[in-house]
C-alpha cells in the first residue's frame, strides 16, 4: 500500500516522489538482485517486516541495500495508532519457533547489524518482552559479530518488563516518542507520552546508547517538536530520526502538514546543538534508515569511552 499524497503536494514537493525500480532478467547482480534476495529469504524463513507491514516508503532502497527492519511476535498490534499502517486487533500466540528463524535469516544476509522491532502486545502479562529478549539471544548466538539495535514498545513502562531487554544488552536501544505530548490523546490514545520517555531515560540510565524517533505533519508545531526534542535530550537520548508523516491508506490519519526541506535541517541544527550524537531528519526518515551506516561508528566510541 503506497503513502497517499495529493496530486498537488507531488507536484509542489518532488523529494516525496519515491523512485520505484523493477529487475529485468539481466538484473543477476546489483541492487536488484539483492532486493530480491533479501525478500526470498524473508519470506521463505516465514519472517514479518516493518518494512512490508508498516508501508515504509524507503522499502525498495532498503532491501536493495540488503536491509530490512524485521517485526516480531506477529503482524497484528493490540494498538491503534491512528498513523500506523499495521492491522489491528487480536494477535495469535507468540510463535515460540520465530526467535531461531530469525537469527538463522540475519545469517543468511550476512547482517552486520540488524534492527529488530514488534507488534504492541498488550494482551500478553509482559507485553511480549521475553520473547523479545529471547529473540536477541538467538541473533546473538548465530551472529556473534552483528550488532543489535532493538525498536522496541514502551511495555506499559513497566521496569520489570524492560530489565528483561536490558539484560541480554543490545547494543541501541530505540523507542520511538512518534509526536508532541498533544497529540497523544488523539493519534495514539493507549500510549502515554511520559511511560515512553520513561524508557528512554531508564535505558540511558543504564548505559545504553540510546535513539527516539519523531513524525511530522499531525498536527503538531514546530514549537513543541522542539520542546520535545528538548525532552528527549532530557531523558539522555543519544540518536534521533526526524521524518515527515505520509499517509499510508485513507484509512489512517490525513496528512495535515508537509514541511519544507529547510524545516528538516533546521530541526538537525537544533537537536546537534542540544547535543545528540547523531540526527537523520528529512521527509523520508524512519526510524531505522541508514541505521547501519552510523551503527558501527557510534557504537564502538560510545561503549569504549564508559
Amino acid at each position: 500500500m503506497n503513502p497517499t499524497i495529493s496530486k498537488e503536494s507531488k507536484t509542489n514537493t518532488p523529494w516525496l516522489r519515491i523512485p520505484v525500480k523493477f529487475a529485468t532478467p539481466k538484473d543477476y547482480q546489483g541492487p536488484n538482485f539483492t532486493q530480491k534476495f533479501t525478500k526470498t529469504i524473508v519470506h521463505q524463513n516465514r519472517l514479518k517486516t516493518v518494512c512490508e507491514e508498516a508501508s515504509c516508503p524507503n522499502l525498495n532502497y532498503c532491501w536493495s541495500k540488503g536491509t530490512a527492519t524485521f517485526l516480531i511476535m506477529g503482524d497484528t498490534c493490540t494498538r491503534r495508532c491512528k498513523f500506523c499502517d499495521i492491522k489491528t486487533g487480536r494477535p495469535l500466540p507468540l510463535d515460540l519457533q520465530e526467535p531461531f528463524r530469525l537469527a538463522k535469516t540475519v545469517k543468511l544476509l550476512n547482517l552486520k547489524h540488524v534492527v529488530i522491532t514488534s507488534v504492541d502486545r498488550d494482551d500478553l502479562k509482559d507485553c511480549g518482552s521475553a520473547h523479545f529478549a529471547t529473540c536477541i539471544t538467538e541473533v546473538r548466538k548465530e551472529n556473534p559479530n552483528t550488532t543489535i539495535e532493538v525498536l522496541i514498545p514502551d511495555f506499559k513502562g513497566k521496569e520489570e518488563n524492560l530489565k528483561k531487554i536490558w539484560d541480554v544488552k543490545p547494543e541501541i536501544i530505540n523507542h520511538n516518542l512518534e509526536t508532541v505530548p498533544s497529540l497523544y490523546k488523539k493519534i495514539c490514545p493507549q500510549s502515554n507520552y511520559q511511560n515512553s520517555l520513561k524508557v528512554l531515560k531508564l535505558s540511558s540510565q543504564q548505559g545504553f546508547l540510546t535513539k527516539t524517533g519523531l513524525i511530522l505533519g499531525m498536527g503538531e508545531s514546530l514549537e513543541e517538536v522542539k520542546q520535545t526534542i528538548m525532552e528527549a535530550k532530557e531523558a539522555g537520548v543519544h540518536i534521533l530520526t526526524v521524518g515527515q508523516y505520509l499517509q499510508p491508506s485513507l484509512k489512517n490519519l490525513p496528512i495535515q502538514k508537509i514541511y519544507p526541506l529547510e524545516v528538516f535541517q533546521e530541526l538537525k541544527e537544533f537537536a546537534l546543538q542540544l547535543g545528540f550524537f547523531y540526527v537523520e531528519s528529512g521527509p523520508l526518515v524512519r526510524s531505522s534508515f541508514h541505521a547501519e551506516k552510523t551503527a558501527e561508528y557510534l557504537i564502538h566510541h560510545f561503549y569504549t569511552k564508559k
